[in-house]
């Protein structure tokens, strides 16, 4: 049987630069650079997710490629909006004026980093 050791997923960004500086300076998450010029995410536990650069060549995802487990949503969106963070507003989707979506399923709010790319703020 293959045995695994600390996965770890990872996307693509246009600058990883700027992403980490986005990851770290604005979202209060341990970022870092790690080896090669590859953005790391340190989340805790060991649990690492990576960001590699494409450069020109990036595509955003057009998923949540990131779910950040908070307490309150609704305090979370506050304080992300103050540090300048845009919350996304999907049609059709029952979110309220500042992005957030209560009420089916977890609470949730969405935004995306400097590289297109979709994050959420989610209830745990």
């Amino acid at each position: 049987m293959v045995r695994f050791f600390r996965p770890f997923s990872g996307f693509s960004v246009d600058d990883v630069p700027q992403a980490l500086a986005f990851y770290r300076d604005v979202l209060g998450l341990d970022a870092r650079e790690g080896d090669m010029g590859i953005g790391e995410i340190h989340l805790g536990d060991e649990h690492v997710v990576i960001a590699y650069p494409k450069g020109e060549e990036h595509e955003p995802a057009s998923f949540t490629v990131l779910n950040l487990p908070v307490d309150d949503v609704g305090a979370a969106v506050a304080e992300l909006t103050a540090r300048g963070v845009a919350f996304l507003h999907y049609e059709g989707a029952p979110q309220d004026e500042h992005g957030e979506m209560r009420g089916h399923g977890p609470d949730i709010a969405w935004f995306t980093d400097p590289s297109g790319n979709v994050f959420s703020v989610i209830a745990r």
